[in-house]
């Protein structure tokens, strides 16, 4: 029975028993480390939600975001017991925000330390938060003369309840880089360095960190990509299940002559009789304009090549070896799946598959299985 599109035109489906999954691989390689989850961005465009409450249900505790709005949307979705962290800080001028949701902040400079500080002193008690040290990716997190200025006042984080101290890898999903392991001293030194870091628990490992071996585990790991299918470690088999599940409908079928253009700027032409399926997904759904001429599908097992630029709203297949009775109007054509997964629609595309899970759009009809 052929599978048909709904009212969307495309579906996304979300398989959160492939998250738990994945959750509990990764816990079990931490071993007494706790993993947490990444949940930043929708979860990775997947729908943050649903997923925070499956991974909820694994016991996971920690879960981390980028903005103090992802907090506050999380927040009446999970009990008191999960642990939400705003890894940008509080936004300035926002810092009660965070206790009124009941979030809390990772700490990446010396203004955003002072800020918390001062609201701990108005508040008249102890406000937990974390610190991050940079070590090596010069984004965020206290760069070298902050942490000498925090040497020189020992009373630098008085109210704060420093939970962790916590940095980022650069390269972790290439174990043979010698950057991972000068990260891991760079840390280890400088949380030495702070009385206060001395003896605090320490997170530093994102999903391809946790594959780097136990010296990188601390005491909570938080991975995000591996969570949802992302091979963690370069050029090696893939031990994540694959979570989402792309497919669009097809909206008609043509057959062209030898040299007539596909698309946009015909930037492709038939080299003989061919047909053409259009499908309803586009750049607006987050199918990347990269993937013009380049990327493929699958259409009852059989791959066949994505031909001519990718448009706002459709892509256009080669189908010309495909039975007629597998392009009827309304079928769903697979675009990530198990035959072509998201790295490997990445590797297509010229980039990650981080990028290929939160450019999905908000057009898609989305569906979750667990």
């Amino acid at each position: 029975m052929r599978q048909v599109a709904g009212r969307a035109g495309a579906v996304l489906r979300i398989d959160l028993k492939a998250i738990r999954y994945n959750y509990r691989l990764l816990q079990g390689l931490l071993g007494k480390a706790k993993c947490g989850a990444a949940v930043k961005a929708d979860a990775y465009g997947l729908g943050a939600i649903p997923v925070v409450q499956a991974l909820y249900a694994e016991e996971c505790r920690d879960f981390f975001v980028a903005h103090l709005e992802e907090g506050i949307a999380l927040r009446q979705h999970l009990p008191a017991d999960a642990a939400i962290y705003i890894m940008h800080g509080a936004p300035v001028g926002y810092d009660a925000e965070l206790l009124e949701h009941n979030c809390i902040p990772v700490l990446n400079s010396l203004p955003q330390i002072l800020a918390w500080r001062d609201l701990a002193r108005q508040q008249q008690r102890r406000l937990p938060a974390i610190v991050q040290f940079d070590t090596g990716m010069a984004r965020m997190g206290l760069s070298d003369a902050e942490v000498g200025l925090w040497q020189d006042d020992a009373g630098l984080t008085d109210g704060i309840d420093l939970l962790y101290a916590m940095s980022h890898l650069v390269s972790a999903e290439d174990q043979s880089s010698p950057v991972n392991h000068q990260q891991l001293q760079r840390f280890n030194d400088l949380r030495e360095r702070i009385p206060a870091c001395q003896g605090l628990p320490a997170s530093l490992a994102n999903s391809s960190g946790i594959f780097l071996g136990s010296d990188f585990h601390f005491k909570l790991a938080r991975p995000g990509a591996a969570l949802y299918g992302v091979a963690p470690v370069a050029g090696q088999a893939n031990p994540m299940r694959a979570v989402a599940h792309l497919q669009g409908s097809i909206i008609q079928t043509r057959e062209i002559p030898a040299g007539t253009g596909v698309g946009y700027g015909a930037s492709w032409r038939s080299s003989q009789t061919s047909r053409i399926a259009t499908v309803a997904v586009g750049y607006a759904d987050g199918w990347m304009r990269s993937l013009s001429n380049r990327g493929i599908a699958h259409i009852a097992g059989q791959a066949v090549p994505m031909v001519g630029n990718v448009s706002m709203d459709t892509i256009t297949l080669d189908v010309s070896t495909v039975a007629a009775e597998h392009l009827l109007p309304g079928t769903l054509v697979d675009l990530i799946s198990a035959d072509n997964t998201v790295d490997q629609v990445a590797a297509r595309a010229g980039t990650i598959g981080y990028e290929i899970l939160t450019s999905l759009g908000a057009r898609y009809e989305r569906t979750y299985s667990d």
